[in-house]
């Protein structure tokens, strides 16, 4: 009988795609030219190599900076975002708007580093790209009216006139994670930098030449160099520098780190958002139309291999349909195909490392042990590239198994029945996390009563992720573990600065006028007040 957790292909292997170039002509000159970017003071220490995971070869190197060199690019980042913040909007706007059309034109460089990189496959690096294009036209052509002095109820009406207005934190200090490394940098940097803040960006280890390529794009847009400053090196010794520096700490990555962030800003009592872990479910209902559920479960489950946060790990479909749908789901699974090239013919790449590569298998084999049975995939693809995994369904999953309330960050689904709809959101709100879901039906206004009940900071109605995620007007973040605060939308600006009131006091003050005893006073006070809690207009 055949191991279903062979690392090789076997039987029911998906299809693999042919293997093209996989180094563009003067990518090494590229790279290095862009890891001179970074903020290195002495180069003492040896550089970092970046490997790709595409093949297991070496990309190039960037600088290992210290401690040191983070306070010495914060400094000079306050120095250039004292003018930046002064500057006039549309001056402020207008590098961003070139950047989107750059971008744009130039998407094959950035699109051949992110794979190389991450070993995502191209479709999958091109969300990268449309996010961020779409985060720097929302922002730069609405940030103005976000950022604007609002007029506000003053304490009492006629007299006392109070305005709302908004100031830069100063220097925002972002940690961006390896999975999506364009999206998660820049994205994030570009309405703190319309904020009037300057950025200090430390990418992950495993990607920091498309967040340096980006930056650079930034500067060549026409943002004041300096603006953004980069430093690059290990995360455990860095990250806390950048709490200690900076003034607003913007953070994305695993749960357990978040908490580590958030204790050494609150120390500083400096404000802080984390984008963390998700266990994110699919609620199949009766009347879904199946063959749109089914793509929207491939998408949900294996963009990026898994290594999505907002990715469905769980998916919940209704007795009556659950055979029909696991029957589809997994032969359409099967018809993905495999790939490592930088083209558009791969359905699915590889994951971005060996620790990926271990969790997954682990959660599968400890799954399989403990009586889970593998629909299809569960196995390591070593043929393909290093730390490639196939996509995988399994069925039978139970509280005993560690992916059942652990998050795989893989291409790992589980496949529940359910009777009732009642239980498919008590089991779906079943979670330490809460940052997506989708749902799955025909049915508009039961679906928008659904998602009201699902704990989580996004719902997708008929989509997996990429409807809500995209709705860059909107806030994006998590309940429970799944963080603090929320990229995008108003929020996503405002929290990139610091709420100043202003009141004008006019006539009478507030407090007893002079010669008017205080209990008078308090009971002339009390009848006002009265009168306003009545009065439309004045409440």
């Amino acid at each position: 009988m055949t191991d279903p957790l062979a690392n090789a292909a076997g039987p029911g292997a998906p299809p693999v795609a042919p293997h093209p170039r996989l180094r563009p002509d003067g990518l090494a000159e590229r790279l290095a030219a862009l890891a001179g970017r970074v903020a290195i003071s002495s180069g003492s220490e040896p550089p970092d190599p970046v490997v790709s995971p595409l093949d297991g070869s070496p990309l190039g190197a960037v600088p290992r900076c210290g401690i040191d060199d983070v306070g010495r690019a914060a400094a000079a980042a306050r120095i250039v975002q004292e003018d930046w913040s002064r500057r006039a909007w549309a001056e402020r706007a207008e590098p961003f708007l070139r950047f989107h059309d750059l971008l744009l034109e130039r998407q094959d460089e950035i699109l051949d580093i992110i794979q190389l990189e991450t070993a995502k496959a191209r479709k999958h690096a091109f969300e990268e790209v449309a996010d961020a294009a779409i985060v720097a036209r929302h922002y730069a052509h609405h940030g103005e009216e976000i950022l604007a002095p609002r007029r506000r109820k003053g304490a009492l009406p006629g007299l006392t006139t109070a305005w709302e207005y908004r100031h830069p934190k100063g220097v925002v200090g972002l940690i961006a994670p390896w999975n999506y490394p364009l999206s998660l940098s820049v994205s994030d940097a570009i309405p703190a930098l319309l904020a009037g803040n300057a950025v200090l960006v430390k990418p992950d280890r495993q990607t920091p030449f498309t967040a340096l390529w980006a930056f650079a794009l930034l500067a060549e847009a026409g943002l004041p160099a300096g603006l953004v400053q980069m430093v690059t090196g290990a995360g455990s010794e860095l990250g806390p520098a950048l709490v200690a520096a900076c003034d607003y700490l913007s953070f994305t990555g695993s749960t357990a780190t978040g908490r580590r962030v958030a204790r050494q800003a609150g120390e500083r009592l400096i404000g802080c958002s984390l984008e963390l872990g998700g266990k994110n479910p699919m609620l199949v209902l009766p009347d879904a139309d199946l063959d749109a559920a089914v793509e929207g479960a491939v998408r949900g489950a294996f963009s990026n291999s898994g290594q999505l946060c907002i990715s469905i790990e769980r998916i919940y479909v209704h007795d009556e349909l659950f055979r029909q749908f696991t029957d589809r789901f997994v032969c359409r699974t099967r018809g993905l195909r495999l790939g490592v090239s930088l083209d558009y013919e791969s359905d699915m790449g590889g994951l971005a490392s060996a620790d990926q590569l271990a969790k997954v298998d682990a959660h599968v084999r400890d799954a399989v042990a403990e009586g889970a049975e593998v629909r299809c995939g569960g196995r390591a693809r070593p043929d393909l590239a290093p730390f490639y995994y196939e996509p995988t369904i399994l069925t039978g999953v139970t509280p005993a198994m560690a992916l059942y309330a652990e998050e795989t960050f893989g291409p790992v689904v589980s496949l529940y029945p359910y009777a009732s709809l009642h239980d498919a959101i008590e089991r779906a709100n079943a979670s330490q996390y809460g940052l997506n879901a989708s749902i799955w039906t025909a049915d508009l206004d039961l679906a928008m009563r659904v998602a009201t009940r699902l704990e989580c900071g996004t719902v997708n109605v008929n989509e997996a992720y990429a409807a809500a995620w995209a709705s860059v007007d909107s806030p994006m973040g998590g309940f429970k573990d799944s963080g603090l605060g929320r990229r995008h939308g108003v929020e996503g600006m405002l929290k990139f600065t610091e709420a100043q009131t202003v009141a004008v006091q006019r006539g009478l003050p507030i407090g007893a006028p002079p010669g008017v005893a205080d209990e008078l006073f308090s009971r002339a006070m009390s009848q006002a007040l009265r009168v306003l809690n009545r009065v439309p207009g004045l409440r």
